[in-house]
C-alpha cells in the first residue's frame, strides 16, 4: 500500500508541471521519496487507500502551502524565493514532523479549490442560453465549496475581439479563446444556489482556499482573493449536503418562463457513484416536465478521460439533446469552444 501511495504522489507530480505549477511539482516529488512510515504525518498517508479521486498528495500540499502562508519556517523555502532541491527537502522533512499537529488536519478533507477561472466557459455558457432561449436563469451550481462560480454573471470574459459580462466587473477573466467565437447576449440571473458536502464560507475559509491554489501561481491567488472579497460581499447561497438529493428537491420547483441550469466544474470526480447514478435519474425525470416555457440545462465542465482537459457538454430538455461544446483547461488556462450554433 506504501508503494501505491508513493506512486500518486508521483502520478499527480507531473499532471501540476503540466497545469503550470513546477513548484508544486517539486514538493510532490520530493514527498514521494520522504514520506517517513516512523513519523506522524508519513504513517498515516502511507497506510491510506490509495484511490485517486481522494487527491491524498493535493491535501498534504494543501497543508504545507499553509503553513508557508501562515509565515512558519517552510515559508523560507516557498515561493518568492527559489531553494535548491536539497534546501527544499531539508525544509519539508522537518515540517513533516515539526508542524505534524497543523498538517494532520489537513489529510482529513479533498481539496476545495474553487478555481474561479472556470467561469470563463460559464459566461460564454451563459449568453449562448439567452441567444437561444431569451429567458432569465436560474442557477443550481453542484459542488460548489463556497460559491465562486454561482457569481460568474459577476464576472467579465475579455477575448481579443469582444468581452462578455459586466464592464464594471471586478474580476476580468482572459483565457486563450480557440475555436469559434462565442455569442453575445447578456443573461439576466433571476436565481441562484448551490450545494457542497462541506461547504466554505469566502471570510472564515478563505485562508484554506487560498492555500489549494498552488504557491508559484500568483496570478491564480490573486483572481481568488478578488472573486473571495465578491462572495462574502454577496454571500450565495450555498447549501451542505450531497449534489444528488439536494439537486432533487431543487428540481422538483417549476420556472415558468425562466430557464433552469443546472452544472458543475471539475467536480463529479468527487462525487460517490450513487450521487452520479442519482443526478442522472433526477435531471431525466425533471426533463420530462420541462417545457419551452420552462426549459432544463445541464451544464457539465467534467474529465471525461480522452486527455489532459475537461470536456463541455451540454443536455437541453425537453428533447435531452445532447450537445458537445469543446473543451477547456482544467484551470481555465484556455477554452477551445465548439459551441454549435443558438
Amino acid at each position: 500500500m506504501a508503494d501505491a501511495v508513493r506512486a500518486l504522489f508521483r502520478e499527480q507530480a507531473p499532471a501540476c508541471r503540466h497545469l503550470g505549477s513546477p513548484f508544486t511539482a517539486r514538493v510532490l516529488d520530493i514527498l514521494a521519496e520522504k514520506l517517513d512510515p516512523a513519523t506522524t504525518v508519513g504513517a498515516r498517508m502511507l497506510a491510506a487507500m490509495p484511490r485517486r479521486d481522494d487527491a491524498l498528495p493535493l491535501r498534504l500540499a494543501g497543508g504545507l502551502h499553509a503553513l508557508a502562508r501562515a509565515g512558519r519556517p517552510l515559508a523560507q523555502v516557498y515561493p518568492p524565493h527559489d531553494p535548491s532541491d536539497a534546501q527544499l527537502t531539508a525544509a519539508l522533512t522537518l515540517a513533516l514532523v515539526s508542524e505534524a499537529a497543523a498538517l494532520l488536519p489537513w489529510l482529513d478533507r479533498p481539496p476545495q479549490t474553487n478555481e474561479v477561472s472556470r467561469s470563463a466557459p460559464l459566461i460564454a455558457v451563459g449568453h449562448w442560453l439567452t441567444t437561444r432561449f431569451g429567458l432569465p436563469l436560474v442557477l443550481s451550481e453542484l459542488g460548489c465549496s463556497a460559491g465562486l462560480n454561482l457569481l460568474w454573471d459577476h464576472y467579465a470574459l475579455d477575448l481579443p475581439d469582444q468581452s462578455l459580462g459586466r464592464a464594471d466587473a471586478v474580476l476580468r477573466l482572459t483565457p486563450e479563446w480557440r475555436g469559434v467565437q462565442p455569442v453575445k447576449c447578456a443573461p439576466q440571473v433571476a436565481d441562484r444556489a448551490g450545494v457542497d458536502l462541506s461547504p466554505l464560507d469566502p471570510l472564515r475559509d478563505r485562508d484554506r482556499m487560498l492555500a489549494y491554489i498552488w504557491a508559484d501561481q500568483t496570478a491564480r491567488l490573486a483572481r481568488a482573493t478578488v472573486a473571495l472579497d465578491l462572495a462574502a460581499r454577496l454571500k450565495p447561497e450555498v447549501s451542505p449536503g450531497d449534489a444528488a438529493q439536494w439537486a432533487e428537491g431543487r428540481l422538483q420547483d417549476r420556472h415558468p418562463r425562466h430557464l433552469h441550469l443546472v452544472y458543475h466544474t471539475v467536480a463529479v470526480q468527487y462525487f460517490p457513484p450513487a450521487t452520479v447514478s442519482g443526478l442522472a435519474a433526477s435531471l431525466a425525470e425533471a426533463g420530462q416536465r420541462a417545457t419551452l416555457n420552462a426549459p432544463l440545462t445541464h451544464f457539465a465542465m467534467e474529465g471525461d478521460g480522452s486527455g489532459p482537459a475537461a470536456a463541455l457538454t451540454m443536455t437541453l430538455w425537453p428533447g435531452g439533446h445532447v450537445l458537445s461544446f469543446g473543451q477547456a483547461d482544467f484551470h481555465g488556462r484556455w477554452v477551445n469552444w465548439q459551441a454549435p450554433p443558438p
